[in-house]
């Protein structure tokens, strides 16, 4: 069962490869993703139980050493945050627009969880690093209120690590946007 996601976050691509491959024979997970990103790291998320997931991301920033940015394990994962990495997530029209942006990969995976177990909202898509020199950024969307909430709660997680580029609230945004989103 996916219960639980992890990943680490690398500077180097080398590196990379050689956590990715760690984590898989360490444990019993599926492998996410497992690429090179902007501007020249490299992301590995695996899912699977939390023990194995823990076991798998242990391993992997272990292999990491001098190499490692970033590492992180959720357990309970919210079941939409695995759609909305893969860019899956079907959504007809926005009520409001939330977005958190971050400098860290791993981080802003932590606060689209928060966000989406803050508030009733709908994860649209969670952009990873492509095109975006390293940051990420998560688009949701549900009503003013419950958008707030959730942009609050996932945007907390972030400051914490001092990772917070910005987060912002867009009420009734024009449909237009919809199709620049996805």
């Amino acid at each position: 069962m996916l219960n639980a996601i992890g990943g680490v976050e690398l500077s180097s691509v080398a590196k990379g490869m050689e956590a990715a491959d760690a984590m898989l024979k360490t444990a019993n997970v599926k492998l996410i993703l497992a690429r090179s990103v902007c501007p020249g790291k490299y992301i590995v998320m695996a899912a699977g139980d939390v023990g194995d997931v823990s076991a798998a991301v242990e391993a992997g920033a272990a292999k990491a050493a001098h190499a490692l940015v970033d590492s992180f394990v959720i357990p309970n994962i919210h079941p939409e945050v695995f759609p909305a990495i893969e860019g899956t997530t079907v959504v007809d029209t926005l009520e409001s627009l939330g977005i958190i942006e971050a400098f860290s990969i791993s981080a802003l995976i932590e606060a689209a969880d928060a966000a989406v177990k803050a508030a009733p909202v709908k994860l649209m898509e969670i952009r990873l690093a492509m095109a975006l020199g390293g940051k990420a950024f998560v688009t949701l969307t549900g009503s003013v209120g419950a958008a707030e909430t959730a942009v609050a709660a996932g945007a907390a997680v972030v400051a914490k690590k001092g990772l917070l580029v910005e987060k912002v609230v867009i009420p009734q945004p024009r449909q237009e946007l919809l199709r620049e989103l996805i």
